[in-house]
């Protein structure tokens, strides 16, 4: 599901200097490399089109994917403030889109659905990940990339979460062509979390924009 945790940056309480400088070289090194997923994505769209975006930049998100589950452990551990079922939930379900759907079904990858959740995904984490690199470098972060942090899910949440759907649908087909009913039913299971799921990370995702940008600049 798109992402919209402070799991990466925002910390629960005054932080010692080498927990501060983990987190700012954490969130940076994490918007650099879902830049590369970002500039790729489009970069491959536009030259070549969405059935060559796996081959070009299909590992390279599964590993930085792979690298967002230490946000879960910042959640466990208290290092960021961050609700832990929402973190679990937002990393798990692209756990399962990562490693479960794409990577056992590359096939799926050739959809524009894959395409257009990659857009999703890379341009929310930038955003996000150089928000929280800013702010705990004690830097202020540009109204534009304030407003985007906190506004850009309205486009970016329903793209990331049809994309993610239709791409479990087409793994679903695929299982079910198969006849691998374990795994049908688990995916069946998967995008039934979706149903709760979504509108729960939704209204998160509203209420921190209410809370954020009215404490800055009264915005609504």
């Amino acid at each position: 599901m798109a992402s919209s945790n402070n799991a990466g940056g925002r910390p629960s309480k005054p932080m010692s200097s080498v927990k501060r400088t983990y987190l700012v070289a954490y969130n940076a090194l994490s918007a650099a490399l879902w830049s590369v997923v970002l500039v790729t994505t489009a970069q491959t769209l536009a030259s070549t089109g969405p059935k060559a975006v796996y081959p070009a930049v299909g590992e390279w998100t599964k590993w930085t994917q792979t690298l967002a589950g230490l946000e879960v452990v910042h959640s466990v551990l208290g290092i960021v403030r961050a609700p832990l079922v929402t973190t679990l939930m937002q990393v798990a379900s692209r756990f399962a889109l990562v490693w479960g759907a794409v990577h056992s079904y590359p096939t799926i990858a050739t959809s524009p659905a894959y395409s257009s959740m990659l857009l999703a995904w890379s341009t929310t984490e930038v955003i996000r990940y150089a928000f929280f690199a800013l702010s705990l470098s004690g830097l202020a972060e540009p109204p534009l990339l304030q407003w985007l942090r906190y506004s850009g899910f309205y486009v970016l949440y329903p793209v990331g979460i049809s994309s993610e759907l239709w791409e479990l649908f087409l793994a679903f087909g695929i299982a079910r062509a198969e006849r691998d009913v374990p795994t049908w039913v688990v995916i069946a299971v998967i995008m039934a979390t979706y149903l709760p799921g979504a509108p729960k990370l939704y209204g998160h995702m509203m209420r921190q924009r209410r809370k954020e940008l009215e404490l800055s600049y009264g915005a609504s």
